[in-house]
């Protein structure tokens, strides 16, 4: 998983914490990288800061973790019912 942020960015700051603390689990898997570190990642995710993008590359969630999205792509994941 990636997370892309900036430095100094509350809003990411928050949603770092919110993401460790609602699913702790995650962390060892999440890559964190400033956004303006990729001119690509910078044209698509910009302005959206923070993204959480899954293996494959997909949006999990973006601006504010949206908890509930991010259980659904885990439960897909893992074969369980959504």
């Amino acid at each position: 998983m990636l997370l892309l942020t900036r430095p100094d960015c509350g809003l990411c700051e928050e949603f770092l914490e919110e993401l460790a603390h609602d699913f702790p689990f995650l962390m060892p898997m999440v890559q964190i990288e400033n956004v303006d570190a990729s001119e690509d990642w910078r044209a698509l995710y910009g302005r959206r800061i923070p993204v959480l993008l899954g293996e494959d590359g997909t949006v999990w969630s973006e601006g504010v973790l949206d908890v509930d999205a991010v259980a659904r792509r885990l439960d897909a994941g893992s074969g369980a019912a959504v």
